[in-house]
């Protein structure tokens, strides 16, 4: 129990905003989902939303594999185009695609731990883009301590374990 005058020289409040101000600092500081558990979340996605849209596009839309062949660039842009539209809606409406659903993560913004925001979303899927076409972009959370991907960086977002 503190002393009349501790209390009078408000020397008791400021202990007690200090012990508040700690605690904050430890809630601020949520670590992110385990790399394997990210990784089997982004591979289930794959096979989930990206391969029917993959043979979509080849077999009902273009026609075939010739035809694909003979016109990748457009089959290759309904495929991004249809596979951003899918993944967006996912992260947008829950922070959850089934992959991430399955393994328990959830996406949300680094800063407030709140829902992404469609900059954040858009952001986060062009660098994915980049980081699956260039092998050494994908390695970033193996030499950084905290194991943020170089996506997480760029679009300040995060995923975080999540109990469903």
């Amino acid at each position: 129990m503190a002393k009349w005058r501790d209390v009078k020289q408000n020397r008791v409040q400021k202990e007690s905003i200090e012990i508040n101000q700690s605690h904050k600092k430890f809630d601020e500081t949520i670590e992110s989902a385990t790399i394997p558990s990210r990784l089997k979340a982004f591979l289930t996605d794959t096979f989930l939303i990206t391969t029917p849209i993959f043979y979509i596009v080849i077999y009902l839309i273009m026609g075939s594999g010739e035809e694909f062949a003979q016109n990748r660039s457009l089959g290759w842009s309904i495929i991004f185009i249809v596979h951003f539209l899918i993944i967006s809606i996912f992260w947008l409406k829950n922070g959850q695609t089934p992959g991430l659903r399955a393994y328990e993560g959830k996406l949300v913004d680094s800063k407030t731990k709140n829902r992404v925001s469609v900059i954040q979303v858009l952001i986060r899927y062009v660098i994915t883009t980049f980081s699956v076409i260039s092998i050494f972009l994908m390695f970033t959370p193996f030499f950084r301590k905290d194991k943020k991907t170089i996506q997480d960086i760029f679009s300040s977002t995060i995923i975080i374990p999540h109990k469903n």
